[in-house]
């Protein structure tokens, strides 16, 4: 076998096994989802072993640093959100005077009840939906918890719907690891070829 040959083994060798490497490497971040006993070893994939400690700091996050109870009734209050619920509160008034109040009462009757409550609503609307968000917020906000929420909603996720997940987001760079690692491993080979050959 001539030396180019030996070389050229090496490397293939050692870009194999850096493939591989990196690839269980990769698998062993969710499998296996549940802890297996293997020569009085438990092995478990990474996040599977940690989800409880991983969805706690999400949740944590999300609260700390994306969402309060201040930055949702800051978004309520903004006046493109208050109109679709005034536009709501409207048909909800009319659908109840429609069909709530008898028919005995005239249509004529009815729509005045609608007139005046849409004035109402169109005067004093805007007022009467803030206070009602802020004293939700008051009396609601410290019993809302979102980190718990979050952690909640996580724990629940199926292990397998979790990895399908990330590998869908990352596939590309997880692609890039296997890729680096063979690439790592044929370097190592052609360096260890290069030392049998003229060593």
């Amino acid at each position: 076998m001539s030396d180019f040959v030996k070389i050229i083994m090496l490397a293939a060798i050692g870009a194999g096994i850096g493939w591989i490497t990196n690839y269980i490497a990769i698998k062993l971040m969710f499998r296996p989802l549940n802890p297996v006993s293997i020569g009085g070893i438990k092995l478990q994939g990474l996040i599977p072993k940690r989800k409880a400690e991983i969805a706690k700091s999400i949740g944590q996050v999300v609260e700390q640093e994306l969402l309060s109870m201040d930055d949702l009734v800051g978004k309520l209050m903004q006046e493109e959100n208050i109109a679709p619920v005034k536009n709501g509160m409207r048909f909800k008034i009319r659908e109840v005077v429609e069909n709530k109040l008898p028919s005995i009462i005239p249509a004529s009757i009815k729509n005045m009840i609608v007139s005046y409550i849409d004035n109402i609503v169109e005067e004093d609307g805007d007022r009467i939906i803030q206070e009602f968000i802020e004293n939700l917020s008051k009396e609601e906000g410290g019993k809302i918890n979102f980190s718990e929420i979050v952690e909640e909603k996580i724990n629940s996720f199926e292990l397998d719907k979790i990895e399908q997940i990330v590998v869908d987001i990352a596939n590309k760079e997880l692609k890039h690891i296997e890729a680096i690692g063979a690439f790592l491993g044929l370097v190592i080979g052609l360096v260890q070829g290069a030392v049998v050959v003229f060593a």
